[in-house]
């Protein structure tokens, strides 16, 4: 029997850089029945020359050239042009093992699957790290369907989503992606895979969680390296997206908590982009014992940069080192990163974990265990009860924003 058409789907904006291997990975697929969708999202490099290059080499190639309109809208204008039973997308700057699409088509075609969440590979620079669904692997229906929908964004202890958001280490049905993906919100430009994946999951008669980590997402150089921009911004971002999901979670079943999910799901984002503080308030998602005294940062990922940055503009403490398993490809990004055994040889008062992850902050305070710091010298986050009030603090986009404006006249006053 022929197997059926999968389209895949890849949204491109200014990576010229990176395309071609990307697109050079999808058409080595060990699963050969391919309709390749290139979105040029109207880049101004050399993206829609490469584009129409491969068009002309392969017949399984579409081009879609339009205006830059995010990637929200890029993936929606592939997805109206696909042709296949299943979808798939991969990021331009990304790329894929050669039995990634045929290793999810086996897993969906074998269990009758609506949806196939795999794991993926994070390529940074010379290191490759792989990483699985927290949600273990198998088939999901009927009563264990609903206990995935009920973690499925919130998993255990806070923050760990039980399938990760992403949309590109999946294999959906068609049918299931149009309904949803159609419906986001082109505005929303932080969390816009889980915008997706959630409401799709929800809408599966059986689910598949495997072990495929095929998938490479690549690290890149100006990813790593966060904008240190006002917090408004992000916070605008994030209403838009919690609004979004708000809406969905008020049409789902009640046992399912869909609602009480997103609040998780939105709040971890909002700590992580704002350094755990509310802008120009006294509230800090640490303990703030540090507060005058002298701390070490762990962590160089987005939390810990913007941590780094709020830390600077309150000068609320004297910040002795910044610490990271990856430091020497954080300082390739030129940021003063170091290893985390130079902790033994630093006189400071405090760690602060920056992550909202709070298994892996256990395995980072099990580690620092090591190096004989105390429990009561290392700070993790702590999350208020009332997570939906704090919440609403940190999308209050026009207090924050009046706030940084006040802060940035006093700044202005001063010069």
């Amino acid at each position: 029997m022929d197997k059926p058409l999968i389209s895949v789907i890849v949204p491109i904006y200014m990576i010229d850089r990176y395309i071609g291997i990307c697109i050079e990975s999808i058409l080595n697929q060990t699963y050969r029945n391919l309709e390749i969708i290139l979105v040029d999202d109207g880049g101004k490099d050399s993206c829609p020359a490469i584009c129409d290059l491969y068009k002309s080499k392969d017949d399984r190639i579409k081009v879609i050239h339009k205006q830059n309109g995010g990637l929200v809208s890029a993936r929606k204008a592939g997805l109206q042009e696909s042709n296949g039973s299943y979808i798939s997308y991969v990021d331009g700057d990304d790329w894929i093992g050669p039995g990634f699409i045929e290793g999810l088509y086996t897993a969906a075609s074998s269990s009758g699957s609506d949806v196939v969440c795999a794991g993926f590979t994070r390529d940074l620079f010379s290191k490759s790290a792989s990483f699985l669904n927290s949600m273990p692997c198998g088939i999901y229906e009927g009563e264990k369907l609903r206990g995935l929908w009920k973690n499925m964004i919130s998993y255990g202890s806070y923050y760990r989503p039980g399938i990760n958001t992403y949309v590109w280490n999946k294999l959906f049905k068609r049918e299931i992606l149009l309904e949803v993906q159609s419906c986001v919100d082109n505005r929303i430009s932080l969390g816009e895979d889980g915008a997706v994946t959630y409401p799709a999951l929800l809408k599966c008669k059986t689910v598949v969680v495997t072990d495929n980590v095929e998938y490479h997402y690549r690290q890149r150089e100006d990813s790593m390296l966060k904008q240190s921009a006002q917090y408004s911004a992000d916070a605008q971002k994030l209403k838009y997206l919690h609004d979004y999901l708000s809406r969905w979670a008020d049409s789902t079943e009640k046992d399912l908590e869909i609602g009480r999910q997103v609040n998780d799901y939105v709040l971890s984002i909002s700590l992580i982009r704002s350094g755990g503080r509310i802008p120009h308030s006294e509230y800090s998602s640490f303990d703030p014992v540090y507060f005058g005294k002298k701390v070490v940062v762990y962590s160089a990922g987005t939390f810990g940069q913007q941590l780094m940055n709020r830390l600077k503009e309150s000068d609320h403490c004297d910040i002795v080192a910044w610490i990271d398993d990856d430091y020497w490809e954080y300082r390739r990004c030129c940021m003063n990163v170091d290893p985390v055994d130079s902790i033994t040889g630093l006189q400071f008062d405090y760690v602060i974990v920056a992550t909202v992850d709070s298994i892996l902050a256990e395995k980072i305070v099990s580690r620092l265990f090591g190096y004989g710091i105390s429990r009561e010298k290392i700070l993790t986050i702590t999350v208020e009860t009332e997570k939906e009030d704090l919440l609403s603090r940190f999308l209050d986009v026009d207090s924050i924003r009046w706030e940084e404006e006040r802060n940035n006249r006093g700044v202005l006053s001063h010069a």
